[in-house]
């Protein structure tokens, strides 16, 4: 890929999704920023371009995002963007589930010294998404998830930024890791899936965690019990977007403007003023990328 200003890959519609884009909601009285999205995938009856997703999220009262990548293509994509645009910061990273193909090509230890040369760049402040996913990934390649990983938390400390976890059915698995190599100083666990013990055990080592639209399920009660628990100063929210769309509109197309869904409700479910809240959230993005407008 010559110009990564040119990769987009659109989301797969079965056809039973409605993707209709969800009203706006009314936007938080202090700014944000979504920790967390892809929007180098496009979704959407009318896929919007990124300056269409950055206006609407500044109109939202979400004033930056997180660009995440998961393979080469994405993560270079990431870098340009944010290169590219004042309102993104990039992560980027060898997706754990991305991992067994490259290793099964003999390409995983080139592939990750890509994601080290495009970590130098200035605006990318995290290797992520990278962690563990015992869900999806068959057990022949698991090894190559645990070596990906563990050179990515390397990468991380190497060029002293933040690291962006993605921990599917691996809680253990994850923690243990971090503690035997020894976890960056700035370590998230992004769209947060465990407990509450868990996130006492996440807070306890000083890891940050970030709260998706999956936070608004009904089925959810463990990521509400766990942002009971978590302190103030260690909660961040992201969109995963365009996935994990929060009540009412799941299942439809998600984007950073939709991150005040998410805030109102974790003020609600904490009794926090909605105010302060913001502030805090804005507070612990910068905390863990440092700022958006150089």
């Amino acid at each position: 890929m010559t110009d990564p200003s040119q990769y987009v890959r659109e989301r797969h519609n079965d056809g039973t999704r409605d993707v209709r884009w969800p009203v706006a909601p009314e936007p938080l009285p202090v700014p944000v920023y979504d920790n967390h999205a892809h929007l180098e995938i496009a979704d959407g009856d009318e896929p919007l371009t990124l300056d269409e997703q950055l206006e609407r999220a500044a109109a939202a009262g979400v004033i930056g995002v997180v660009q995440a990548g998961g393979d080469i293509d994405s993560s270079r994509w990431s870098a340009w963007a944010a290169a590219s645009h004042p309102r993104v910061l990039a992560a980027v990273a060898i997706h754990p589930n991305e991992a067994p193909a490259y290793q099964a090509a003999g390409e995983l230890d080139a592939a990750i010294a890509v994601i080290d040369e495009l970590a130098a760049q200035p605006r990318v402040r995290a290797i992520g998404e990278t962690g563990l996913d015992f869900f999806r990934t068959e057990e022949d390649g698991i090894p190559a998830q645990f070596h990906s990983f563990e050179a990515h938390i390397a990468l991380a400390q190497k060029h002293g930024i933040a690291m962006q976890i993605h921990d599917r059915d691996a809680h253990e698995a994850v923690l243990e890791t971090l503690r035997r190599v020894g976890a960056p100083e700035r370590t998230v666990f992004h769209c947060f899936s465990g407990d509450d013990a868990m996130a006492r055990v996440a807070a306890e080592a000083g890891y940050y965690l970030s709260f998706a639209g999956n936070l608004t399920f009904k089925n959810a009660q463990n990521l509400r019990d766990a942002l009971a628990v978590t302190p103030r100063d260690r909660i961040l929210v992201e969109t995963d977007a365009p996935f994990l769309t929060p009540i009412p509109h799941r299942g439809r197309p998600n984007a950073p403007y939709l991150v005040p869904l998410t805030v109102r409700f974790m003020a609600a479910e904490l009794g926090a003023d909605l105010d302060e809240l913001c502030a805090q959230l804005a507070e612990n993005t910068l905390a863990v990328y440092g700022p958006f407008e150089d």
